[in-house]
């Protein structure tokens, strides 16, 4: 099921003070946007729908900005990841500093987390930065959580870029997320 909106700028990034090159006039309000999953739209799917534990969410782009902030900031509300050409460069790669709970030996969720990247290159912003190497810094930190509970896969997908990366990672993560069974 996906989730539509009408402004990916406003939902999908939190507050920042640093100015991207790009116009972002109604930007930061990811809260809002992550509090209506929690406590309305997952709710909402658990009633309607018959469900199991997995709770998976993709976003590629802003979405992978957001599916690595609910990741690092509320990492119980999904437990697969699938993160797609995130832009880290958001508030100059913020999230990237953040001591996360999923981190931490104590995450005892069981969490699948596959992010991928393309031949992306530099970014729309004032200080550069590379895509690629800001999902690869991502990969590396969550790597190093202390948890048992956690697994971590990063795709490097040289022969993509930006926009045609999803279709391709989408189809690599779920070979990762649900690994058919050899008879």
């Amino acid at each position: 099921m996906g989730i539509a909106n009408v402004d990916r700028r406003r939902d999908f990034t939190f507050p920042s003070d640093v100015k991207p090159t790009i116009p972002t006039p109604t930007a930061g309000h990811s809260d809002k946007f992550i509090s209506f999953i929690e406590k309305e739209l997952q709710p909402f799917i658990e009633k309607k729908y018959h469900t199991n534990t997995n709770k998976t969410i993709i976003g590629q782009s802003l979405g992978g900005l957001l599916a690595t902030e609910i990741l690092m900031k509320k990492p119980e509300l999904f437990n697969k990841y699938i993160i797609i050409s995130p832009s880290l460069w958001w508030d100059n790669g913020s999230l990237l500093d953040l001591n996360a709970t999923v981190l931490a030996e104590s995450f005892t969720q069981q969490t699948a987390i596959y992010i991928a990247v393309g031949k992306e290159g530099l970014t729309p912003t004032k200080i550069p930065r590379v895509m690629e190497v800001d999902a690869n810094l991502l990969a590396d930190k969550l790597k190093q959580t202390k948890s048992k509970q956690v697994k971590v896969f990063f795709d490097y997908l040289p022969l993509e870029n930006h926009a045609t990366m999803m279709h391709k990672a989408v189809m690599n993560s779920f070979e990762f997320l649900y690994p058919s069974v050899q008879h």
